[in-house]
């Protein structure tokens, strides 16, 4: 059903020594790291990032959608029930070369995604 989730936090130094001592033991690890953020989960396949919240609020939770026809119908569907665009569906080649997605704020503005990866 998931196919990752973001956090928001304060102190991306700290959030990241908790959360590489507290996974570590479940067998997951540091993944990706730069300035703005920090990728955790089994080697090479991060699933838990982090984000530099800025002072604002909300979570990121992304769907994995079984084809990209219905990553469209995701964002059509979340649209007209109330959700905001934050990002038409797509490839996001500077992911990957196969990563097709799009984005929604949800009514408590959660960015929620839906993403198929073929």
């Amino acid at each position: 059903m998931y196919d990752h989730i973001g956090l928001k936090v304060k102190d991306l130094e700290a959030s990241v020594r908790f959360y590489r001592a507290a996974l570590a033991p479940l067998g997951h690890e540091l993944c990706s790291r730069d300035e703005s953020g920090a990728g955790f989960g089994p080697p090479g396949e991060p699933a838990l990032w982090l984000y530099v919240g800025g002072g604002t609020t909300g979570a990121h939770v992304a769907f994995r959608a079984g084809d990209r026809a219905a990553v469209d119908r995701f964002h059509a569907s979340g649209l007209e029930t109330g959700g905001r665009d934050n990002g038409k569906p797509g490839l996001r080649a500077d992911y990957s070369p196969t990563y097709y997605a799009s984005f929604l704020i949800d009514p408590d503005d959660n960015n929620v995604e839906a993403v198929c990866t073929r």
